[in-house]
């Protein structure tokens, strides 16, 4: 296979897997609370943290690398603005994916602490949903966008 063609099924797979696994991870964390039954949240946070380390944190790093591989072999400049503006969502999504992780960690914590200690979900485990929530809409739609400057590639200039 031609270091192109290998590079670029890579790249598409780490940014299916990053889209993949964050709408799957939103979508399970969203269910198991409107469902409000702590076993099941502390449950699918404990999943949610697992699922991140494995499958996110393998693509955003394997992304950067098969990006400016494919950039290289394709001769592309990288200073072209679909390329910069992709970076740049990608540092935005990234900012807002790091306090995720940590977000998410917490809430696995409080999640667990009720439910060993029979007590509903604390208003510190609400607090850290509200935030999740709010960092992870600009996260998906800038995740979103980059697909859309893989795909079209769009002059900007």
């Amino acid at each position: 296979m031609e270091a192109d063609l290998l590079l670029k099924f890579i790249h598409l797979i780490g940014a299916s897997v990053l889209l993949g696994t964050g709408a799957g991870i939103a979508f399970f964390m969203f269910w198991a609370g409107r469902g409000g039954d702590v076993g099941t949240i502390a449950s699918t946070a404990r999943m949610v943290v697992v699922a991140d380390f494995i499958f996110t944190a393998t693509a955003v790093i394997a992304q950067p690398i098969t990006g400016f591989g494919l950039a290289y072999v394709k001769g592309y400049d990288f200073f072209e603005p679909w390329i910069l503006a992709s970076l740049g969502l990608y540092g935005l999504i990234g900012l807002c994916w790091l306090p995720v992780i940590f977000l998410q960690m917490r809430m696995r914590d409080e999640a667990q602490k009720a439910l060993d200690q029979g007590l509903p979900l604390s208003p510190v485990y609400h607090r850290c949903m509200r935030w999740w929530f709010r960092l992870g809409f600009p996260a998906f739609i800038g995740t979103l966008a980059i697909f859309w400057l893989m795909i079209v590639r769009p002059t900007m200039g």
